[in-house]
């Protein structure tokens, strides 16, 4: 019972709910009103038509000789009430302090000339049998059943019809005024500065075009704020990137000692995360790439020759047999940050290649120690690391994965992560093929 009269929660239910409510029970009202205007008015004319029918039908049977009443009596018998020449039915004297609706016309249209007597017939459907005294001592029943007031067939079919279109206008209505707020919602769901959206449709009514306005004004500042940004950390990184070559110059003409090489070490750590921070800065450009069509099975190929000639193990299995219509550059420096990693931390790779009618998977595989479930997506954050065995002393800066993120992103792909069921992990890049 609490769960039926449970509040609902989405807002589009609460609006319908409220509508609806509202309609049915001002409908309902106006419908009760005119059903009961139309209620009395049929049965005031209903008991005018008796008064006038009882008074002529009486006088004409008092006046028939008594051998030709017979005949007249199916001429003048209705639907509700009819005339019989007997004694009638055994009945019981009526209450006359609650009597039915029809015995005070009956009353005034033939009691002021004949003497009468009401008794009420019980049984399987109760009616009153109304016994009169004719002018010539002979015995005259009128037989009432009492029944409803009919009612019009096509009226319970306009009141379906017309639920019908509150129904209707009810929808419209909350959907006209959910749509925008839905469509809003949806926006803000999927804001990402990374990969900026089309922009909402500020046409509609003032307070839904305004709304609009606000958020794509809102989307280009953080998108400007972020750009801002990277090309700051680009400069910088740029601008370091000739005074620790200098340094480096100096160290080299420094004599042979235990300084020297861990000066020289920390330089070179410097150097190489200035230059993961430069491509970082570059990863959010990487839509300005031009597409083009490649060769999927070749692409891969000449990847994993390279790593193989320069000594890496590096495996290719799998073929797709596709063109993918794709940014070749973007896509390189995203496989070769997922297998610069593996190789960093399990000593060998394997590059897997799955197509089917969804697109083309391409999984980079490993056996390493793998990651924490809990921390399979923080490992996309610049420069966060895994303490326990991603750290500084591997050479990693925290910025691998996060460009091959933002790459990813840029080429329309889905980069995720995940630990396989007997070591190692698992980088998963979704692509979408084109033929």
């Amino acid at each position: 019972m609490n769960v039926l009269l449970r509040w609902p929660r989405t807002l589009a239910a609460r609006l319908g709910l409220i509508f609806l409510v509202g309609l049915v029970l001002a409908y309902g009202m106006s419908f009760s009103s005119q059903f009961y205007e139309r209620y009395q008015t049929g049965r005031d004319m209903m008991l005018d038509t008796l008064e006038m029918d009882l008074s002529t039908t009486v006088m004409l049977i008092d006046r028939l000789p008594a051998a030709e009443r017979a005949s007249w009596l199916p001429l003048l018998e209705r639907r509700n009430y009819r005339y019989r020449l007997d004694q009638g039915l055994p009945g019981v004297p009526m209450d006359m302090k609650a009597p039915p609706m029809a015995v005070p016309s009956i009353e005034r249209a033939i009691g002021a000339h004949f003497p009468m007597r009401f008794e009420t017939i019980e049984g399987p459907a109760p009616h009153f049998q109304v016994h009169i005294r004719l002018s010539d001592g002979n015995p005259l029943v009128l037989d009432v059943t009492p029944g409803n007031i009919p009612v019009a067939q096509w009226l319970p079919l306009m009141l379906l019809v017309q639920l019908l279109v509150l129904l209707f206008c009810t929808w419209l209505a909350v959907r006209m005024a959910i749509r925008p707020l839905t469509r809003l919602a949806s926006a803000v769901d999927n804001l990402d500065p990374n990969t900026p959206a089309p922009q909402l449709d500020e046409r509609g009514p003032n307070e839904v075009a305004y709304a609009a306005r606000a958020f794509n004004a809102l989307q280009g500042r953080i998108a400007a704020y972020l750009k801002e940004r990277m090309q700051l950390l680009a400069a910088i990184s740029h601008d370091l990137q000739t005074p620790i070559t200098r340094m480096k110059l100096r160290v080299e003409q420094m004599d042979d000692s235990p300084e020297r090489e861990r000066l020289w070490s920390d330089l070179d750590e410097m150097q190489h995360l200035v230059r993961e921070g430069v491509a970082y800065a570059r990863s959010m450009d990487g839509s300005r790439e031009v597409l083009c069509r490649v060769d999927l099975d070749a692409f891969l190929d000449s990847l994993v020759l390279d790593y193989q000639d320069s000594g890496q193990a590096v495996s290719l299995d799998g073929r797709s047999g596709a063109l993918v219509e794709t940014r070749p550059h973007a896509l390189r420096r995203v496989l070769s940050n997922l297998i610069d990693n593996a190789l960093k931390f399990a000593g060998s790779a394997e590059l897997r290649v799955e197509h089917d009618e969804h697109g083309v998977r391409l999984q980079v595989l490993d056996e390493g120690p793998g990651i924490a479930e809990a921390e399979l997506e923080e490992v996309f954050k610049p420069f966060y690391r895994v303490e326990s065995s991603r750290n500084r002393s591997t050479g990693g800066t925290g910025l691998g994965l996060a460009i091959a993120l933002q790459l990813s992103q840029a080429l329309g792909a889905r980069l995720t992560l995940s630990n396989r069921e007997h070591g190692g992990l698992c980088a998963q890049l979704e692509l979408f093929v084109t033929s």
